[in-house]
């Protein structure tokens, strides 16, 4: 299944990240502990907000922002629809990752 964004939305999937505790025991991806606000761009829309970013650009949004969707070809991956608005303040995305 493949998924298009329209206007200035944009899809992202989440980016695994380990962490390690302050006594250094790593917890995997697969742990249950709250959700990363870190994404990837892979797919862009057609909007002028949207054509800001680029695709592999890594984002920060809001942990519960945007739309979930379910890809049926990929279940461990957790993609969302983020609305980019033309203000800062209307954006899901909060900053980006350089």
């Amino acid at each position: 299944m493949k998924v298009k964004p329209i206007g200035d939305r944009i899809l992202v999937k989440t980016v695994s990240r380990e962490e390690t505790t302050k006594s250094g025991i790593v917890l995997p991806d697969t742990a249950e502990k709250q959700k990363s606000g870190f994404y990837e761009i892979v797919a862009l829309g057609d909007g002028e907000a949207a054509k800001k970013f680029t695709i592999g650009q890594n984002v920060v949004a809001g942990k519960y922002s945007g739309e979930e969707v379910e890809m049926k070809d990929d279940k461990e991956t957790e993609y969302k629809v983020l609305f980019v608005g033309k203000e800062k303040n209307e954006s899901d995305v909060v900053a980006l990752i350089e």
